[in-house]
């Protein structure tokens, strides 16, 4: 009996030094579970046949960013595009040829330590990045401020959302993406105390509730990354205002799956929201 009970409290002990070596692992290498950058660029807007112009602008604290403009025939808007955690500008050219479609000038960029981006990235470091690309759009290339759209999908619509919060755009785009850091995680990882240990936060819950234009929101009910109960808690607290669509199709690629419900919304939503398109 002494022997049972031995062996089962070895057993125990066992279990708690992994799983509290499991939940060290996981801290100290959050940043890498967080941000999934890829440096090489793969493809440009060359590939599907769009003329743009390459960029680089600097951040406050001197980071340089590279990013691409890729003008629209006759468009007065102007859309500021924040991608996700993995891969770069690159990885995005099925957005960029639906905007260009839809008639609007995009402005895309990598976050600093993606594609030809300096630096590493970081939380407070992509909110540097989304301003210094907002004062590359007012400041350099002298827009309106309402004849920007800020746009983001996934972790990119967290940034989207941060910026938006503190700026005055002509509309917000938000997908696909999470109500904080801290919910995501606690989704992904029921079994570790996730709100304790994380670094990052990322409320784009918070945000939501500042950002004072008109908002269109798009999630899809089969994303398996981000649950689409995430997409629903985030329209429920944005002001009027605003425009949900429910998506069809994987995380990535849900606005491309959903088609023209998809595209028509987003048109109409942008046609009676912004003069002068």
């Amino acid at each position: 009996m002494v022997r049972i009970l031995q062996s089962f409290l070895w057993i125990l002990i066992s279990l708690a030094a992994g799983y509290f070596l499991l939940v060290l692992l996981m801290y100290v290498l959050q940043s890498q579970l967080v941000y999934h950058p890829q440096k090489k660029i793969t493809y440009t807007p060359d590939d599907i046949g769009l003329r743009y112009e390459d960029i680089t602008f600097a951040t406050d604290d001197n980071i340089s960013l590279h990013g691409w403009h890729i003008p629209a025939e006759r468009s007065g808007v102007t859309v500021l595009y924040f991608h996700g955690n993995a891969g770069n500008i690159s990885g995005r050219l099925q957005t960029i040829q639906l905007l260009h479609e839809l008639g609007l000038n995009v402005f895309i960029f990598d976050y600093r330590g993606y594609g030809k981006s300096k630096g590493t990235p970081t939380e407070q470091g992509t909110y540097q990045d989304a301003e210094a690309a907002w004062n590359y759009l007012t400041a350099q290339k002298n827009l309106d401020g309402n004849k920007i759209v800020i746009m983001g999908r996934s972790l990119g619509g967290a940034v989207a959302s941060w910026l938006a919060a503190r700026k005055n755009p002509g509309a917000v785009v938000i997908e696909s993406t999470f109500t904080s850091a801290a919910d995501l995680g606690a989704d992904i990882y029921p079994w570790l105390p996730v709100r304790w240990m994380l670094k990052f936060e990322y409320n784009t819950l918070k945000n939501m509730k500042q950002i004072q234009v008109p908002l269109f929101m798009a999630h899809s009910v089969d994303d398996k990354v981000v649950p689409y109960h995430h997409g629903e808690q985030l329209f429920e607290v944005a002001n009027e205002p605003k425009k949900f669509v429910e998506l069809r199709g994987s995380h990535g690629s849900g606005f491309w799956e959903t088609g023209d419900t998809y595209r028509q919304a987003l048109q109409k939503f942008l046609t009676a929201h912004l003069k002068n398109q």
